[in-house]
């Protein structure tokens, strides 16, 4: 009877060599990208990698002072900014999520299209408003008088940090407005009809739901600005020197390659690190 079986139904009984060649059809299908990945990104990684092994390389620049002030100073501009992203994403996305006034749906769609914006860009326009010859400081000294406008920020670490909330808060934002759109107004509204005032509505309802978005947003913030380069760039804060601004020194003012990939290499594995604990708060956020 069993042999009769795909006569009775019409099936033809799958080859051995059918099947090997139906298993093998995906590997074969991901060859091609594989191969390109790794002639584009993995291949010039491993040369870095190769390169930051020069002998002694490693202990000359770990134990640099320069190294460790840019490592410093990398992570506590990523920490700050990260912070400060934080608190201003989450007071512009309760506003736009919960606040009604004529535009908001228009603001919350620039959020979108501003994500796309060059980093540069922003730390542009800070330079036209703040800059030594900006408008404030225009504004300023033909008011006075004085040679000098008072706003000399934008080349210290504050101006740094300024450009860095500026551009990164949107990618809170984001995560945020998707996470308010889910929640279930009834608990607003049951909330508000108990005498709940707005502040413990946020900290007691809203607050919770948008915690996992809240830690989604900030990991990829904290890893984007541990890499950013432009924006340091770009301010002229030549006392600033980050990790991406030491590699940039290393190889190309001082042609020291070897340095410049050991730093290099170092920052991949804090990035990488961080982007691991950000995919893992992704997930949860996502369940």
């Amino acid at each position: 009877m069993a042999s009769s079986v795909p006569a009775l139904t019409g099936a033809r009984p799958v080859s051995g060599g059918r099947r090997r060649a139906a298993a093998a059809a995906p590997v074969l299908w991901a060859l091609p990208p594989v191969l390109a990945l790794a002639v584009v990104f993995l291949y010039p990684l491993a040369l870095v990698v190769r390169e930051s092994l020069a002998p002694g390389a490693y202990a000359q620049v770990l134990a640099s002072a320069s190294f460790r002030d840019a490592l410093v100073t990398t992570v506590w501009l990523a920490a700050a900014a990260t912070a400060g992203c934080l608190v201003l994403g989450l007071v512009l996305a309760l506003v736009i999520a919960f606040v009604p006034f004529p535009g908001g749906r228009a603001v919350a769609k620039f959020i979108d299209v501003f994500l796309s914006f060059p980093s540069f860009l922003i730390t542009l326009a800070l330079l036209f408003l703040y800059g030594t010859v900006g408008m404030a400081n225009g504004l300023w000294t033909d008011a006075t008088g004085a040679a000098d406008g008072p706003f000399q920020f934008l080349t210290t670490p504050w101006g740094v940090l300024l450009a860095e909330i500026t551009y990164f808060t949107p990618f809170v934002m984001r995560p945020l407005l998707a996470a308010f759109s889910q929640l279930d107004t009834a608990q607003l509204e049951v909330a508000s009809s108990l005498g709940a005032r707005p502040l413990r509505i946020v900290r007691r309802v809203i607050l919770p739901e948008a915690l996992p978005a809240l830690a989604a947003g900030g990991s990829l913030v904290l890893v984007m600005c541990l890499n950013e380069f432009g924006i340091v760039l770009f301010t002229g804060a030549k006392g600033v020197t980050t990790l991406p601004m030491l590699v940039y020194g290393k190889a190309i003012l001082e042609s020291d390659y070897a340095a410049a990939c050991v730093v290099a290499v170092v920052n991949v594995l804090i990035s990488v690190g961080l982007y691991a604990l950000y995919r893992v708060v992704s997930r949860r956020a996502g369940a």
